[in-house]
């Protein structure tokens, strides 16, 4: 199987058949796999998937998990991983603000570039067609990519997009974990720190009211800092959150020997957040060192 195209879907009875019939449009269903995930719909989402995408489970390369409630974007997308078999993964969601031939577009480049294992779609390098309706969301998904790029040493464009083709082996060097929206911080995160390139091809981009069905809220752009405080300082090897902790700690001390009252306060806060970027080099011993000499030093001068 050369590609495994994994669609999460939760309430999307007003688009889910005009989507369905455009993405099999593009991908002939014989060639590729197609793996549907219900992820707990109740407004007949999940009558239409049973009726018009379970019966074709036996006899097309198509599959249907039927989630019991609602997990999340990150969970079902993690079921659908689970049994993918094809050499490369294609990530869409059903919701039709991104054009299913723009993935096409995306999979014959990296078929026919062996050297791009990561491929992910920007809605903000594109000559193509473009609406956005909430301007307040597309400045979050600004902010949220100029911090991912400065915690992971990145230049990506657009963080949160939903269209992403991946190599299946870069799948399992990983270790995924975040349930809901947080789920494009998680991946792109993972693949930062096994050092893999990531592509950006411009796509177009549809948005859509929540009228019209958009679920993402201002809780899922307050949750995404924490994600990237996550995925950056806490989801590491046990010797590095050990060095963390311990240069969180140490430039704090170092903060403390410096200004008054408020001021003083500030740097403690400055000296700390440094401190978390100094722990991810795992550099406890020429740290320890530091630290003595700056606490002997203190001895002897205000």
């Amino acid at each position: 199987m050369k590609l495994s195209i994994i669609i999460p879907v939760f309430n999307e009875i007003q688009c889910i058949e005009r989507f369905t019939k455009r993405i099999f449009n593009c991908f002939d269903i014989e060639q590729y796999e197609y793996i549907f995930i219900n992820d707990g719909s109740n407004d007949g989402t999940e009558r239409w998937l049973a009726k018009n995408i379970k019966p074709f489970e036996l006899s097309k390369n198509i599959t249907l998990i039927d989630l019991p409630k609602n997990y999340g974007k990150g969970y079902a997308l993690r079921k659908g991983l689970e049994i993918a078999k094809g050499d490369y993964i294609l990530l869409i969601d059903s919701d039709l603000e991104y054009d299913p031939e723009d993935c096409l577009e995306m999979y014959n480049i990296v078929t026919s570039n062996p050297s791009i294992k990561v491929l992910f779609g920007s809605r903000f390098v594109s000559g193509k067609i473009q609406y956005r309706k909430y301007f307040l969301n597309s400045i979050v998904v600004r902010i949220n990519t100029f911090i991912y790029n400065f915690l992971f040493q990145q230049s990506i464009s657009d963080l949160h997009c939903g269209s992403k083709i991946i190599s299946r082996d870069i799948f399992d060097k990983i270790k995924l974990s975040i349930n809901d929206f947080g789920f494009e911080i998680d991946l792109a995160s993972q693949i930062a720190k096994i050092n893999e390139k990531i592509y950006q091809y411009g796509i177009s981009y549809v948005g859509r009211t929540f009228d019209e069905g958009k679920k993402i809220t201002w809780k899922d752009g307050l949750l995404s800092y924490y994600y990237l405080f996550k995925t950056r300082f806490i989801d590491n090897e046990v010797s590095i959150l050990i060095s963390i902790v311990f240069s969180f700690f140490f430039m704090g001390y170092v903060g403390s020997h410096f200004g008054l009252g408020s001021g003083k306060i500030m740097l403690i806060i400055l000296f700390s957040i440094y401190g978390l970027f100094l722990g991810l080099k795992n550099k406890i011993a020429s740290l320890s060192f530091i630290i003595l000499f700056i606490y002997l030093g203190s001895l002897f001068s205000k």
